[in-house]
């Protein structure tokens, strides 16, 4: 069996796990009220938070990297140019499910809890940020 390794596969997984769980929650935030709404605003600041730190832990990284390396935020943050085709789409792709979601979510009940859902996708940017940073090619400096 010839299988292809990327490096980054947990930050992968973890981008899906989090886009999986965020769009139940938020179908069922939209659909019902009380208890599972609230459950579905805890999601949403916890992935929210959660893409905080990695954001930040993504940008402690490439500011030491960038002493060697000509890192920018287009390469870091969206992998453009930093990484492979099959990791950049791996990641935008969950990045561009939490957008729509969130803002899909939000537009059904904006007057709500549910309308937190926009916050996500920080989580998706961080974690395309950490692999930027941890794994990306970046031209030297």
């Amino acid at each position: 069996m010839n299988t292809i390794v990327n490096p980054g596969q947990g930050i992968i997984k973890a981008s899906w796990g989090g886009t999986l769980g965020f769009t139940l929650m938020a179908a069922i935030s939209v659909l019902y009220s009380g208890p599972l709404r609230t459950l579905g605003l805890l999601v949403n600041l916890a992935l929210f938070l959660a893409g905080c730190v990695v954001f930040l832990m993504a940008f402690a990284r490439a500011v030491g990297r960038s002493r060697t390396e000509n890192i920018g935020v287009g390469g870091l943050y969206f992998l453009a140019g930093c990484a492979p085709q099959v990791v950049r789409r791996q990641l935008m792709g969950a990045l561009s499910i939490q957008v729509v979601v969130g803002f899909t979510a939000a537009s059904f009940r904006p007057f709500t809890t549910v309308a937190s859902a926009v916050l996500v996708p920080v989580f998706g940017l961080g974690l395309a940020g950490l692999w930027g940073a941890r794994h990306g090619s970046f031209g030297p400096r």
